[in-house]
């Protein structure tokens, strides 16, 4: 009887312990986007998960991922694969943010529904994928690191001299030379080529934050 016990109780802690939550040590480098991917998880996932209410991730910090996959594996965490996200899927999730927020009315300096400005319209879709962006076109001009024209891939932040005294305008690149940005002349937000004259002729720099 006792030793019956003892493997019902075995198996018990077993259980109980693949139920737990499994966990993610963020590490130099990652943002929420990056982990949810890699988790097969969406960034608002992550952030309901964690109840967090901003996307910003500190290195160390532990996040909870889930467990509901994990019965059969008697630990309390799990290590995300080191298997980079498709491209295709980049994409496809990207442009899915991107969406959610066009054929919005453009308005300077706007950031809610009754409109949006550029950096506004680009700081709403990267907070659906879990990244933070400071508000206007120039400082996030600074985040991230810089990507070449020819290396661009759809996620990147893509910047225009508009007005003639510098950076001025951002988009959202989609891939195959298109980008999503509120566009003032338009008045709404859309997504464009960025080979016509106007845009290609204007074209600063991008910087990568995913």
């Amino acid at each position: 009887m006792n030793a019956f016990r003892a493997v019902i109780l075995t198996a018990a802690a077993l259980l109980g312990s693949s139920a737990l939550a499994a966990t993610y040590t963020v590490k130099p480098g990652d943002t929420l986007y990056k982990v949810a991917q890699q988790a097969n998880l969406e960034p608002a996932q992550v952030l309901k998960l964690n109840n967090l209410s901003s996307s910003t991730i500190q290195v160390g910090q532990k996040l909870n991922l889930g467990g509901s996959a994990a019965v059969s594996a008697p630990t309390t965490a799990r290590t995300i694969p080191a298997t980079p996200v498709s491209r295709s899927s980049n994409t496809n999730t990207v442009r899915a943010a991107a969406a959610r927020f066009l054929n919005i009315r453009y308005v300077l300096g706007g950031s809610g529904a009754g409109g949006i400005d550029c950096s506004a319209y680009t700081r709403a879709v990267f907070q659906q994928l879990g990244v933070s962006l400071p508000r206007t076109a120039r400082a996030q001009f600074g985040v991230g690191s810089s990507v070449s024209r020819g290396n661009l891939q759809s996620g990147d932040l893509v910047f225009f001299n508009t007005m003639g005294g510098g950076v001025s305008h951002v988009g959202v690149y989609l891939g195959d030379g298109q980008f999503a940005n509120a566009n003032s002349y338009n008045g709404r937000t859309m997504i464009e080529s960025m080979t016509t004259v106007y845009w290609a002729t204007r074209y600063v720099g991008a910087r990568r934050v995913l």
